[in-house]
């Protein structure tokens, strides 16, 4: 029976990983709502199950070589839009 701050291990929305979390509602052997220890968000049980599935180690590569390298798939920034200065007359 899980009591209230028990340790278990849950699918965090927030962290979008699996992680440690504590009890925080339970009713009857039923857990019902956990507390993320990595971030503190709190959120009903989810049976350490995410929503779109883990990513694969080879699509954790690519990201980070994206990010690192540039993609051309990426689109890139746009320059911050701003007021441009008047030169002054006579100058």
């Amino acid at each position: 029976m899980p009591r209230l701050g028990d340790d278990i291990d849950d699918y965090c929305s927030r962290c979008k990983l699996p992680t440690d979390h504590s009890v925080v509602s339970a009713l009857g052997e039923e857990v019902l709502k956990t507390r993320c220890r990595t971030c503190g968000f709190e959120h009903n049980y989810r049976h350490n199950k995410g929503g779109k599935g883990q990513m694969t180690n080879q699509q954790a590569f690519d990201q980070v070589l994206a990010s690192v390298m540039g993609s051309a798939s990426q689109p890139l920034p746009k320059a911050a839009k701003g007021k441009k200065k008047k030169k002054p007359a006579g100058g």
